[in-house]
């Protein structure tokens, strides 16, 4: 680990343009001609390198998003989508059939969970939702049956750590394949180097950084990736979750300014949960002693570019919850909406958002409170001159007031 650096081997990549350009050319075809019929076949099955059949497989401008981002998490070569979701379901049923299993974290993106809870035993794949942060309990919950483990370095929305050396382990001695969702924490945590076989990210969120492309990435060996993108049995190529060749042109620009992005959203998230917690509000964040997973966390990450952009605050009622992001998009503080990475903070209740597709029940035993906020702190330049405004919202709504929200 101490000798990788994510960034630095996207720095080190360089790709020419077909006319000198320092930007590789647009590929912008979605099907591509052959000098001979015989070369048409050997593609088709796969034994053809530098030449391209069809979008849906492959295109230039993919698999040159595809080696950076495969540079970036340190795997053989990599897969982009067109979106994240497009990322994660391939990847699952590649892996499981009917009759498998897998073992999930219990606090995952809304998305994931209800394809995992909802779609996946249709095909007669199920799964075990589990407190990730307890190896016994995850390996207590691994069957006969079970082929994957599933969890996200850092969890929407709880902002759970993942033990991803130690849930590694696991995965190896009972011959499991670890998948690692990393959306909120790339550069911080590279998870195959920390022995995670896949690593998924949709790249909607920091890694494409201006909220202007859906997309997704998975991480992976080359063996993994050829069997995603097998014309007869690849979930990627028959399930079609491309992306297309000027998005993937986009976020190959903004993948340039992540390692910048990322110090600035991790400084930033850092400074806000500091001031907040002091203030007594009930703070999460990972850059925080406070937080149950510190010290694992610390342990993991790549100091450089911090613990990341993400915080949530407990203002204890969904109606003061509401009420302060309303009140915060009205002065400018960013946006009452979902996703995160942007440039600008942006928030929102989970509960009725990003996990409302998890059950009431089990979003309280997960401790997923109404009055919860997500943050995705953006690249403020002043902070405290946000924290200052921050506040001044949360005074006006008797935020600090309501001793149900206050830290012991």
């Amino acid at each position: 680990m101490k000798n990788f650096n994510p960034a630095d081997n996207i720095q080190d990549l360089q790709y020419f343009g077909e006319f000198g350009g320092v930007n590789p050319s647009i590929s912008d075809s979605s099907t591509y001609t052959f000098l001979s019929a015989k070369t048409m076949f050997d593609t088709f099955e796969g034994n053809m390198e530098g030449c391209y059949l069809y979008s849906r497989h492959s295109s230039p401008s993919n698999l040159y998003l595809d080696k950076a981002l495969a540079a970036m998490e340190g795997t053989e070569t990599a897969n982009v989508s067109a979106s994240g979701m497009g990322a994660i379901t391939p990847t699952l049923l590649q892996l499981c059939g009917s009759g498998d299993h897998i073992v999930s974290s219990r606090t995952i993106y809304g998305g994931t969970y209800a394809f995992l809870k909802n779609f996946t035993p249709r095909l007669g794949i199920k799964t075990t939702f589990v407190d990730i942060t307890k190896l016994d309990v995850v390996e207590a919950a691994i069957t006969a049956e079970t082929k994957v483990l599933y969890c996200e370095t850092v969890s929407n929305p709880l902002l759970e750590v993942a033990d991803i050396a130690g849930l590694a382990k696991i995965a190896k001695k009972h011959n499991l394949k670890l998948a690692v969702d990393n959306t909120f924490s790339p550069l911080s945590v590279s998870p195959a180097k920390l022995g995670a076989d896949i690593v998924i990210h949709s790249l909607t969120k920091y890694i494409n950084g201006s909220s202007d492309t859906v997309g997704g990435v998975t991480c992976a060996s080359q063996e993994f990736i050829d069997s995603l993108k097998n014309v007869n049995s690849g979930a990627s190529m028959l399930l079609g979750p491309t992306m297309d060749s000027l998005r993937s042109a986009s976020v190959m620009k903004n993948l340039r300014t992540l390692h910048i992005r990322m110090k600035q959203h991790s400084h930033n998230a850092m400074y806000l949960a500091e001031r907040f917690e002091k203030d007594g509000l009930k703070t999460v964040y990972p850059g925080l002693k406070s937080h149950p997973s510190h010290e694992l966390y610390s342990s993991m990450i790549n100091h450089e570019y911090g613990f990341g952009g993400m915080m949530t605050l407990d203002v204890g009622t969904l109606e003061k919850a509401n009420a302060l992001m309303e009140l915060m998009q009205a002065k400018n503080l960013g946006y009452l909406a979902v996703s995160l990475g942007f440039y600008k903070t942006l928030f929102s209740a989970p509960g009725t958002s990003t996990s409302s597709e998890i059950p009431m029940e089990e979003q309280i035993e997960m401790g997923l409170t109404d009055g919860l906020i997500r943050f995705s702190i953006g690249l403020d330049n002043d902070i405290e001159r946000t924290y200052q405004m921050m506040k001044k919202c949360m005074m006006e709504l008797n935020v600090f007031t309501t001793e149900s929200i206050l830290t012991e």
